[in-house]
């Protein structure tokens, strides 16, 4: 009986695993479109939901809950609402009873008409509200799970580096510049300056640095790189490489590094990480001076390394560049999400104005195909990295949203403001109209976005 079990368990374990692999390979094979479905189907889910709840809490019968649009393929009934999968999946909706004057209205209490402006303003808003609400909640999750942050990223841009050929070497930059504005824009950090410039594509900027207390303005034209057209100047920030961990008994233990220390040179050379590396591999016993940084305190240690294998080390891993750890509160999560993504609105906005004043290249739009491969290439990276991505999406979709373009949500709230503050409605012929403007910008960004689509799959 007892070999049977045992049997029967390793079976069972067998099968287990090979389920796991099948499942796994699947997810392999698929990871992006099934990895897009998840994002867009938890947006869609999240945006259709706002208006749906509002809607019920202020008695408006809700007639359909659809995610995608067209013939729909799952679909049951509770109540007096139909919910329903539908075979397009770029979007959803929620149809009201009553919602629009073309539709045989009763005025009976449950219809979205007869309901109050402000209730129907409730109800637009709702939507984008749920969307902004998911990019907090999302992007605090991934700010608790804790990080590793570079230190140069919220440092002064001052340069540690410049690429050979690149527009900042053709424009004049130098080792040792502070950068100081871009195109009349202050960078106080790294981050600022990225920001800055992943946007200018091919486009002259006046940049303003400080070289030795002395102020000197020149003009960059940051290059496009990637079939997305990121800007680039060919620049990287002053990297001071740390050790980040130490094996027990090992040379580099013995001689007293600790973890976090800051390697400054090597034998009175300052020197980049993959360069401290191919000192210590071609060093076997022979002691190697560290010029270090401790909590801010400098020092020196001599290290011997070992010979293992092909190769000498000092049992020790050092990575490029200083960088600290972060693993704050919920609350502290909470907070930082906040934030950040306030400062995502911030850029969204300016890139949004940017479109209108050509100041940001319409072929940096994506599409569906753009989204879809960005998406998938977080999933690849693991789940912290396609939550992140679900954030920025989620955010975006609801910033969008409520634009005041008709057709869109933030169309829908400025007509009933205009209507509130008139006192009267505006006539059926009028809504049309707006209406059918919205829906040509909204068909101009589709052809725009879904053609830069198509030539990146060229690229």
């Amino acid at each position: 009986m007892g070999a049977h079990r045992l049997g029967g368990n390793t079976e069972y374990a067998t099968i287990i695993v090979k389920v796991s692999m099948t499942l796994q390979s699947i997810w392999e094979a698929f990871r992006t479109p099934l990895a897009f479905l998840f994002v867009l189907g938890v947006l869609v889910f999240v945006h259709e939901l706002g208006h749906f709840l509002v809607a019920r809490w202020h008695g408006v019968r809700v007639l359909t809950f659809s995610l995608g649009f067209g013939p729909k393929l799952l679909k049951f009934r509770r109540g007096d609402t139909e919910y329903c999968v539908s075979a397009v999946p770029l979007g959803g909706y929620v149809k009201l009873a009553g919602e629009t004057v073309e539709e045989d209205r009763t005025g009976a209490p449950d219809e979205f008409l007869s309901k109050s402006k402000f209730v129907r303003f409730q109800v637009y808003l709702a939507g984008p509200v749920m969307n902004l609400l998911l990019a907090w909640i999302a992007m605090a999750g991934v700010l608790y799970q804790g990080a590793d942050v570079a230190i140069a990223d919220s440092s002064p841009a001052v340069i540690g580096a410049v690429q050979q050929g690149s527009p900042a070497e053709t424009g004049g930059l130098q080792v040792g510049d502070r950068i100081v504005s871009v195109a009349g824009r202050a960078v106080p950090t790294w981050d600022a300056l990225n920001i800055e410039i992943i946007t200018k594509a091919n486009q002259a900027l006046p940049v303003v640095v400080d070289r030795k207390g002395t102020r000197v303005d020149l003009t960059i034209t940051p290059s496009a790189v990637g079939k997305f057209e990121i800007g680039t100047i060919g620049i990287q920030p002053v990297l001071r490489p740390q050790v980040f961990e130490i094996v027990p008994g090992k040379p580099a233990e013995l001689a007293g590094l600790r973890l976090g220390d800051v390697v400054l040179a090597v034998d009175g050379k300052a020197l980049a990480q993959p360069e401290i590396l191919e000192t210590i591999h071609k060093s076997p016993g022979k002691p190697i001076t560290f010029s270090l940084e401790r909590d801010g305190t400098p020092m020196e240690l001599t290290i011997t390394p070992q010979q293992e294998g092909d190769i000498a080390l000092i049992g020790a891993k050092i990575y490029p560049w200083e960088r600290r750890r972060i693993d704050p509160t919920v609350l502290q999560a909470l907070s930082m999400s906040a934030d950040q993504n306030w400062e995502s609105t911030k850029l969204i906005g300016r890139t949004l104005a940017g479109l209108f004043k050509r100041e940001t290249p319409v072929k940096q739009l994506m599409g569906p195909l753009s989204i879809a491969t960005m998406t998938g290439q977080a999933a690849q990276l693991g789940w912290v990295s396609l939550f992140t991505f679900m954030a920025m999406i989620s955010l975006n979709l609801g910033l969008i949203n409520l634009m005041p373009v008709p057709v869109l949500d933030g169309g829908h709230i400025v007509i009933l403001t205009v209507e509130g503050l008139a006192r009267r409605d505006l006539s059926v012929r009028v809504k049309e109209r707006i209406l059918m403007v919205g829906a040509a910008m909204i068909v101009l960004l589709m052809v725009t976005v879904i053609y830069n689509d198509v030539v990146r799959l060229f690229k």
